[in-house]
């Protein structure tokens, strides 16, 4: 066991060496554990509830059941879910609501609103980025294409390994011609 002293306290150097953390790191472990078990003990208790009326129900009481059905589900709803299609056809027969209602938003559909935008706007950076990335490619893949043939008609050499004059010229006229 190796002691070392800092700023007048003795620290244990054992504890460091045999994970590379502190106690903090195995704390912090051991309630991410417990986190985690308490959340998959909530996912069961609700599984559970949500299967409680889905029994067989005695035929003089099963209306009362069914009402407590469905106040627990509208409880459970939030404004964001989908609505089943049997309650769409039952707003669909509803009177018209009046445009007040739908002025007041909640904060929650305010966040969903702007998280959608934020994430449309992200999109449509991310989409030109691409094209960007394409046409620069694109130009770069051009580029060394006709450095290549330039190279080619420039390094040319006759039989004896001199350069090829006659094609160097050519090259320039037509470089010449180009431009003009």
């Amino acid at each position: 066991m190796v002691w070392y002293y800092f700023s007048g306290g003795v620290f244990n150097s054992l504890f460091l060496t045999l994970s590379g953390r502190g106690f903090a790191f195995r704390r912090k472990q051991k309630i991410e554990r417990q986190y985690r078990k308490l959340l998959k003990k909530r996912r069961q208790v609700h599984s559970l509830q949500d299967n409680q009326f889905t029994d067989t129900y005695p035929e003089h009481l099963k209306h009362l059941y069914l009402a407590e059905e469905e106040k627990l589900k509208k409880r459970r709803r939030t404004p964001g879910d989908s609505v089943p299609s049997e309650e769409k056809l039952n707003k669909a027969a509803e009177p018209v609501v009046t445009q007040e209602k739908f002025k007041n938003k909640t904060s929650n559909q305010k966040a969903k609103e702007e998280y959608e935008k934020i994430k449309a706007e992200r999109a449509r950076k991310k989409e030109e980025a691409e094209k960007r990335k394409q046409q620069r490619e694109e130009a770069q893949r051009l580029y060394k294409q006709k450095k290549m043939e330039a190279y080619k008609i420039l390094s040319k050499k006759t039989k004896k390994g001199q350069p090829n004059l006659n094609l160097q010229v050519e090259f320039l006229l037509q470089k010449i011609q180009q431009n003009a």
